[in-house]
């Protein structure tokens, strides 16, 4: 029975840290559907109850990510190395937290997101944030390489496309708009929406360190 018990403690809980991730993965992509839906809102009250789905999405991965840390310091032997299951709920935790920074913005600033440029970096953000949680699905076998190395790439370019929408968005704004507050505001919600991308490819380098690694 001891021998039982000491045996426990040693064996990897694969499939407690698979699920943790895969359900902050999803509600990852959730949420980079919702902040979609933001922009595509022109009315506020509505925008604030959308924006109010995307926080509860945050907080409950708040708490997928703290039971992620728990269970590093239970498990002597997890699925891959220690530093990289750190490094992936981090990086997983950051587009949350930004998705969320997003859209919390548009409201604060009572912006009008009725905008090409924003449209457009919402979409590259739903489209990056799906890639990510595939991918993210795909790390309990390993299996499905090509599927796996498909989604990579095609979030490394999404975040080339969104610093391309954002540096035309900027030029776009300064030329066109008129009011010097309304500059400030749009600007760091483009900011605020690239940087979302930067962490989903964050997210992806993560991800093929440990194909590499163990793949």
């Amino acid at each position: 029975m001891a021998l039982n018990s000491l045996l426990n403690i040693f064996v990897p809980k694969n499939k407690i840290f698979f699920e943790l991730f895969e359900k902050v993965a999803e509600n990852v992509a959730k949420m980079g559907s919702l902040l979609k839906d933001v922009v595509a809102e022109p009315d506020f009250d509505k925008r604030a109850l959308i924006i109010s789905n995307i926080e509860d999405l945050e907080h409950a991965n708040d708490e997928l990510t703290h039971n992620i840390f728990t269970e590093l310091g239970r498990n002597f032997i997890t699925p891959f190395d220690r530093e990289d299951i750190h490094y992936l709920a981090s990086s997983l935790d950051d587009i949350a937290d930004y998705i969320y920074a997003a859209a919390k913005k548009i409201n604060f600033y009572r912006v009008n997101p009725n905008d090409m440029g924003m449209q457009k970096m919402s979409e590259l953000i739903e489209q990056s944030a799906m890639q990510v949680s595939l991918v993210v699905k795909h790390l309990r076998n390993m299996k499905e390489m090509r599927q796996i190395t498909e989604a990579l790439v095609k979030i490394n370019s999404v975040e080339n496309q969104a610093d391309d929408i954002f540096d035309m968005s900027i030029e776009r704004l300064f030329a066109t708009e008129p009011d010097a507050k309304e500059v400030i505001k749009k600007r760091e919600i483009y900011q605020v929406m690239e940087i979302v991308t930067d962490k989903c490819e964050d997210a992806s380098n993560v991800i093929e360190s440990i194909l590499i690694k163990y793949a």
